[in-house]
């Protein structure tokens, strides 16, 4: 009975004083039924308590309450557990302590995907290294929290490791020492034989805008005269951030972005900021639906103000503003306080129903962005006069052809062993380690050798259990090279060198680049270039 009355007592106090709060007096006045709500959940505890079948795990319990209260305000509104928060945290503060590497649990093993530049174990671990022993441990089926738990630590503490690398007949001893890693926001950037600088952003954290500023800086430098951003399926982040990188390439004086909100401090307009430079080449943004929140803010901002045009899917369509509040116990609430309005009044929130998660986020997968009736939108200007469309997401201004897929067979060889290809290419680089001495040669003219495919195919017909139609894995040749040849990229240099070359293989990507006129168009009509 002791925690019934401390629940009890605890509700008493903070409904008095939530009535005595403004919030309180307002919904109170407004005859709000709260009070006997309230009154009747401490029934429920109570009721729960005494009669049900089992002793009640009320850590368990209160945590389903606090949830069920989240979700039934809408689905961005969410309580994270305190055993959720470090994690949460981390993923956008852009660092964190440990050796620094991307890895999967391959044969039971540890398996380098690749160390992380400027991290401790950057040209310490190769691509394809396994991890056999941690401080004279075996690492044989460990698992992946047992990895955190053993390779991240403090900085300045140090890890012995045992690697087994292909060619070596011996382990290999390694020290590592931990340090700082920086969790990166850009992905992959360089420059396509066009001029085209490419930027891959998987995410807006509290690093994002310097990388992508840092990466303008040396793309320009490399001889880029335009740049793609591709922000496909980038779930967002910092909003702050994504207004430093769009002040970067505006003059001063602009509208980036407008919040409307219950509160007077939730209501905000943001301005670009005036300044001599800025970047002045024409961009264009990548997006599809799996793109949200602060990168629909940067989408929506370059294509109201001519800035750049949008290419891709209709996004999302998440235009709510959450602020995070802090609990006792260590958990918090992300709570809505505002919406957020593109520079041409748009909001790009999508329709939901209160506390109906499942099918908003069920709508979305069905979506034919390809079929969206513009006609039922409401329609809005940018700054020279173009029509763009609100009513949930960035409608594109050029829709592109869906991505190009795979055959179901392949699908099927990818789900059994996601890191296939991956192992392949170790093998190969392993008795080919000429191919890491020539880059440029490797990215214009290595063509994946007829005797590897059919090893490959030999391979993956052995594969137990798929029952694979051998003319549909035949018929994705050219993708089965292109994996190849990427793994092989990843292998050999680092995982931008493997973007780049994926890049061949991704229609959008290819199409896109087509529509860079329109957008110099565009941008110069603006005033801009």
């Amino acid at each position: 009975m002791k925690i019934i009355k401390q629940i009890t007592l605890i509700s008493l106090i903070l409904l008095g004083l939530f009535a005595l709060s403004p919030s309180g007096q307002v919904l109170f006045a407004q005859g709000s039924d709260f009070y006997n709500k309230w009154r009747d959940f401490q029934d429920m505890v109570k009721i729960i308590n005494t009669n049900y079948v089992e002793d009640v795990d009320w850590d368990k319990t209160m945590v389903g309450a606090q949830n069920g209260l989240m979700e039934a305000l809408d689905p961005h509104s969410v309580y994270i557990g305190a055993d959720r928060m470090d994690q949460i945290n981390e993923s956008f503060r852009g660092n964190f302590e440990g050796i620094g590497i991307e890895f999967d649990i391959i044969d039971d093993y540890i398996t380098v995907i690749t160390p992380i530049v400027g991290s401790p174990s950057d040209g310490l671990l190769h691509p394809g290294d396994q991890v056999v022993k941690i401080n004279d441990e075996s690492a044989y089926k460990i698992t992946r929290d047992g990895v955190f738990d053993k390779l991240r630590g403090p900085k300045g503490s140090k890890v012995q490791l045992e690697i087994a690398r292909l060619g070596e007949s011996e382990l290999i001893p390694v020290t590592i020492v931990r340090d700082k890693i920086p969790i990166y926001s850009v992905l992959a950037k360089f420059v396509m034989e066009d001029g085209t600088g490419y930027i891959l952003l998987n995410r807006f954290s509290s690093t994002t805008s310097e990388e992508v500023i840092t990466a303008i800086t040396e793309l320009q430098a490399q001889g880029m005269t335009r740049l793609m951003i591709d922000l496909r399926n980038n779930s967002g982040g910092y909003m702050d951030e994504v207004i430093k990188i769009v002040d970067y390439i505006l003059p001063g004086g602009e509208k980036i972005l407008s919040t409307k909100g219950r509160l007077k401090n939730a209501n905000e307009e943001m301005y670009s900021k005036h300044k001599a430079i800025y970047y002045k080449q024409p961009i264009i943004v990548l997006i599809n639906r799996g793109s949200a929140s602060a990168s629909e803010i940067l989408a929506g901002a370059l294509q109201d103000l001519d800035r750049g045009i949008v290419v891709g899917e209709t996004s999302f369509g998440k235009g709510l503003v959450q602020r995070q509040y802090p609990l006792r116990d260590g958990s918090a609430v992300r709570v809505t306080v505002a919406r957020y309005y593109t520079p041409s009044g748009r909001l790009i929130q999508r329709h939901y129903e209160n506390g109906d998660a499942r099918d908003y986020y069920l709508e979305l997968s069905e979506r034919d962005s390809d079929t969206t009736k513009l006609d039922d939108k409401p329609q809005f200007k940018t700054k020279m006069g173009r029509t763009v469309y609100g009513g949930g997401g960035i409608t594109p201004d050029i829709k592109l052809q869906n991505p190009t897929t795979i055959s179901r067979d392949l699908a099927k060889v990818r789900r059994n062993d996601i890191r296939f290809f991956f192992k392949v290419a170790s093998d190969y680089a392993a008795i080919h380690p000429e191919l890491a001495e020539d880059w440029p040669g490797f990215l214009n003219d290595f063509k994946v050798e007829d005797s590897l495919l059919e090893e490959v195919y030999a391979k993956i017909f052995a594969i137990e259990d798929l029952e694979l139609d051998e003319d549909q894995i035949r018929s994705d040749e050219e993708t089965i090279r292109y994996y190849i040849k990427s793994e092989l990229a990843g292998k050999l240099w680092g995982r931008n060198e493997q973007y780049q070359i994926r890049t061949g293989m991704d229609n959008q990507i290819q199409e896109a680049r087509q529509y860079f006129d329109k957008a110099r168009e565009i941008a110069a009509a603006a005033d801009y270039l």
